[in-house]
């Protein structure tokens, strides 16, 4: 519903030169770079369900909610009013409305019900817009969607988890699986005394007729109002992948405890929190003390929205930059029409170009591509979300001292603009895996030489620093102290090799001038000056 013009005659002055409202747009269409990307990577028949999402998180409407679900934050009741425990999170609204419309556009399923070309672009494409409305729903939306692979493992166990999942719709009370619309679920690894290190996990899982009992602690929970959890817990054959239900097979809660929400920096609408099992019902997934190989395809797939959800933060960043200096004047000219401001908008539109090839292109690799897939969405995960947080900053600072009020979206992207670096294995644990996917995969390796190799030709300072690299790796493995320093070239490379065979050549001759054979600057704006940047914001 369109709102009323505000009133710009004010008793002291009038209201001039401010933009106009930012909602009213469809995300998806006004977006150059992942239109492309994602109907080449993923095919034409993306064109229809993604402009519909983009459409509706572009509405006013649903801009609203994403800041509603963030203004009112989840609370946790651990007892009701007559002291029976129950350990619920309640939510406003606004967020079971965003997670109904998620579901409903199914950035939770499309992959799984499309299994075939283009189905993870899909997923990570509709992520990255849903994004950019609100970021915290897509944290259960990509745990849900992630779980498939651990679940299929074990099709007696999962099969009705499964059945649920793949077409459901969302259906947030707590009630046994075979009543409900659909199901979302969650993971929960990491405990106080290892973090990235499971096998210093303690949490220990005891026979109980069929199932087991599980009983320790989790450090890091998201969403604990799913309906079941991936958790890993040691039996006597050692560190196990379990599926542990909200609703125990008798029918009463199961003995999760949830001890408190976490007060996070950012992500505020989704509820991250620390549990206890006490004798917690669960089934195992997969082979006793094989839980980590278990698991690990659900952090793989975890991974690509880590990725995804990071491009849409700075798809917005960037898309209300380019929003406001294209309304708003200074010094006679618009700011966008000002040549710093320009050389500003043209590197952050560069650095959004090229991110928005590499996750369109990783998510690919998720269909039939498995060695690059592995190699591809950590050198990403790596690189981006490195890049994000500094490039939020700078959209933020286009909009000068507006874009520092919460008034305008650009703080909550700016606290939500780390976290992706953050879970699912932080920059070191990124780093040396990469080291250790090289070191043992060569097939992962070998993929992404040939994926460099397609490139060949396009640009003699791209080959040369191709060769450089080839030749660094090949004599022998680097070493740990070298790990970011691989990634970061990796991922670089990976980029430029897209952008010369896909992108405008203002593009890509300026993402390689800068970023490759390093003529530019070390903030964004520092363009060198053969940089054609009139027609690389003409895109935005």
């Amino acid at each position: 519903m369109a709102r009323y013009a505000p009133r710009t005659a004010l008793q002291t002055h009038e209201v001039t030169n401010q933009p106009p409202e930012f909602g009213g747009r469809n995300l998806f269409a006004t977006d150059a770079a992942l239109r492309e990307a994602a109907l080449r990577e993923g095919g034409a028949w993306l064109e229809a369900p993604l402009a519909a999402l983009g459409a509706a998180v572009g509405s006013e409407h649903v801009l609203e909610l994403g800041e509603l679900a963030n203004r009112h934050l989840p609370e946790l009741i651990r007892f009701d009013r007559y002291g029976r425990q129950i350990d619920e999170v309640r939510f406003h609204p606004a967020y079971h409305e965003l997670m109904a419309l998620a579901m409903e556009h199914g950035i939770h399923d499309i992959a799984w019900r499309r299994e075939g070309p283009g189905g993870h672009v899909a997923h990570a494409a509709m992520l990255a817009l849903f994004t950019q409305a609100e970021a915290g729903v897509m944290c259960p939306i990509n745990m849900t969607y992630a779980a498939v692979p651990a679940l299929r493992t074990d099709a007696e166990t999962a099969g009705p988890w499964l059945a649920a999942l793949i077409g459901g719709e969302y259906d947030a009370p707590l009630v046994p699986i075979p009543g409900k619309r659909g199901i979302t679920l969650g993971m929960a690894m990491t405990e106080k005394q290892g973090g990235s290190d499971v096998r210093a996990n303690t949490t220990r899982a005891e026979r109980d007729g069929r199932g087991w009992r599980l009983t320790g602690h989790k450090w890091f929970c998201s969403a604990p109002m799913s309906d079941g959890f991936l958790t890993l817990a040691y039996t006597d054959a050692g560190l196990s992948c379990f599926l542990v239900p909200r609703i125990a097979p008798d029918g009463s809660r199961n003995a999760i405890h949830v001890m408190r929400l976490k007060d996070k920096l950012g992500n505020k609408s989704n509820a991250s929190s620390e549990i206890e099992y006490h004798g917690a019902h669960a089934e195992l997934l997969g082979e006793e003390g094989r839980g980590v190989r278990t698991i690990i395809d659900m952090v793989h797939h975890t991974r690509l929205g880590t990725v995804a959800g990071t491009l849409g933060i700075m798809r917005r960043a960037l898309a209300e930059a380019v929003h406001h200096v294209r309304h708003r004047r200074a010094f006679q000219k618009t700011l966008i029409d000002q040549p710093a401001m320009t050389a500003v908008i043209a590197d952050l539109a560069v650095e959004y170009e090229a991110a928005a090839l590499l996750v369109m292109r990783v998510a690919r690799a998720f269909d039939d591509e498995p060695a690059f897939a592995r190699l591809g969405v950590a050198v990403a995960k790596y690189w981006l979300t490195k890049r994000c947080a500094n490039f939020v900053y700078e959209c933020m600072e286009c909009l000068g001292g507006a874009g520092y009020v919460e008034e305008t979206p650009l703080p909550r992207y700016y606290r939500e603009a780390p976290l992706n670096a953050i879970w699912e294995g932080s920059g070191n644990v990124i780093a040396l895996d990469i080291l250790r996917t090289l070191a043992k995969e060569p097939a992962a390796l070998e993929a992404f030489r040939t994926e460099l190799a397609a490139a060949s030709g396009g640009d003699a300072r791209f080959d040369r620093e191709v060769a450089a690299l080839a030749e660094r790796l090949g004599e022998g493995a680097p070493a740990e102290a070298e790990a970011r320093f691989v990634a970061e070239r990796l991922a670089l490379l990976l980029q430029a090799s897209l952008l010369i065979r896909h992108a405008p050549a203002a593009i890509a001759d300026a993402f390689v001038a800068t970023r490759i054979a390093g003529g530019g600057g070390r903030s964004f704006g520092t363009l060198s000056s053969g940089c054609d940047t009139q027609a690389i914001v003409a895109r935005q």
